[in-house]
């Protein structure tokens, strides 16, 4: 018998774009800047009782723009979260999927505490930081590699380990803080040695010209060497990595040494050349916010560099609009997200497209199977038009 069916073709359906043009990418991003902008200013107009959209945006520039101070904290804050950034690319690039940088940063801001508690005031600043960027890397790199180490053995999942290291990280840094202060306060005040000195006058410099040399470093080995080329392979396919020749396990323990590197650099700018101090919080959530700006800036190092200043734009502008309307830490935390949610989510519509039903000959409906004969042989009616399918009489005659 007939095996037919006419089924209503969906509404519309999500397709994979083949190659859309760079610059029609471009206009994309754009135009979910403008949306993402436009939507903030309406919820903050809603939030704040009627601030207006001009009131919003001359908040967020003098949020950023206003003083000298402002300039150089959105230029700091930049630097702190490109660094983190740029250590969590390697691994990404590898998709080694490396959630622990909040951790290994932590852990390399209290190695940078304990050489100061130990060697503070008997050693020459100089000196000093030498050995507290050696020993806050000694000790990111190790809290790295752990991770590292059970995946290429093990197979372990990378992604709870690292991420379960993170609170390891916090509740080291509170008992060492316990100890350290013994009167309850769990506040360790800010330490009289080991700070960065300051550059023509100005605080922050030497973070800001460090971490843009570490990005054009970064962007070097990514594109010109050996291990950055091995990464790349080894993130596409390990069995592809294997079949040429690649040490799978090398590449993995090599790379995150590197992130290690990076976050034991980061944590000593933190403190050396930030807080001059340590808190659970030091790093804030960045080394989550982090694998945000890497992704968008496509972990490549200058798009991360202009990802990371639109992040700190927008964050710091928004701080400091709840602040002139009184809204609390929430109100910069709603607009960033809001911000950010357009942002991503334009990516969709870089790489798929919506096709909506078409209305035309066929109205919507589905190719009836091809019709077939007994003996399993396809009907030449199988092809025929959909509206204009002939009925069929199949007999079969019996011998007895």
């Amino acid at each position: 018998m007939l095996n037919r069916k006419s089924e209503r073709e969906p509404l519309f359906r999500i397709v994979k774009r083949d190659n859309l043009p760079k610059w029609q990418a471009w206009i994309i991003r754009i135009v979910a800047v403008f949306v993402a902008l436009g939507i903030s200013a309406a919820v903050s107009a809603i939030l704040t009782d009627g601030a207006s959209v001009g009131q919003f945006f001359k908040g967020l520039f003098e949020g950023v723009f206003s003083t000298k101070n402002t300039i150089l904290k959105f230029f700091q804050n930049t630097a702190i979260m490109l660094i983190i950034a740029l250590a969590l690319a390697p691994a990404f690039k590898m998709k080694f999927w490396n959630i622990g940088a909040e951790g290994q940063v932590l852990v390399g801001g209290l190695a940078c505490i304990v050489c100061i508690k130990s060697f503070g005031p008997s050693l020459n600043n100089w000196a000093l930081l030498i050995i507290m960027l050696a020993l806050s890397i000694g000790f990111s790199v190790v809290w790295a590699v752990i991770p590292a180490i059970f995946k290429a053995k093990w197979k372990t999942n990378e992604t709870l380990f690292t991420l379960m290291m993170n609170y390891v990280a916090m509740q080291l840094v509170a008992v060492c803080i316990y100890l350290w202060v013994p009167n309850g306060s769990a506040v360790l005040g800010t330490l009289p040695y080991g700070h960065l000195p300051k550059l023509g006058g100005v605080n922050y410099i030497f973070n800001i010209i460090i971490v843009a040399a570490i990005m054009v470093l970064i962007f070097i080995y990514f594109r010109f060497s050996k291990h950055g080329y091995e990464l790349s392979v080894v993130g596409e396919s390990e069995n592809t990595a294997k079949y040429v020749g690649i040490n799978v396990k090398k590449v993995i323990i090599r790379t995150m040494i590197l992130s290690g590197v990076l976050c034991g650099v980061a944590g000593w700018l933190l403190v050396a050349g930030t807080d001059h101090s340590l808190t659970t919080n030091t790093v804030d959530s960045r080394g989550f916010t982090a694998i945000l700006v890497a992704w968008l800036g496509k972990f490549n190092p200058f798009f991360m560099g202009f990802t990371s200043m639109l992040y700190v734009f927008i964050d710091q502008g928004a701080a400091r609009l709840a602040s002139n309307y009184g809204m609390g830490d929430s109100f910069s935390d709603i607009i960033t997200g809001i911000f950010f949610f357009f942002v991503i989510g334009c990516e969709f519509f870089i790489n798929y497209k919506i096709k909506f039903r078409s209305f035309g000959k066929h109205r919507g409906t589905v190719s009836p199977e091809p019709e077939t004969t007994v003996e399993g042989e396809i009907s030449a009616d199988a092809f025929a038009d959909d509206e204009a399918v002939p009925a069929v009489n199949v007999t079969e005659e019996v011998n007895a």
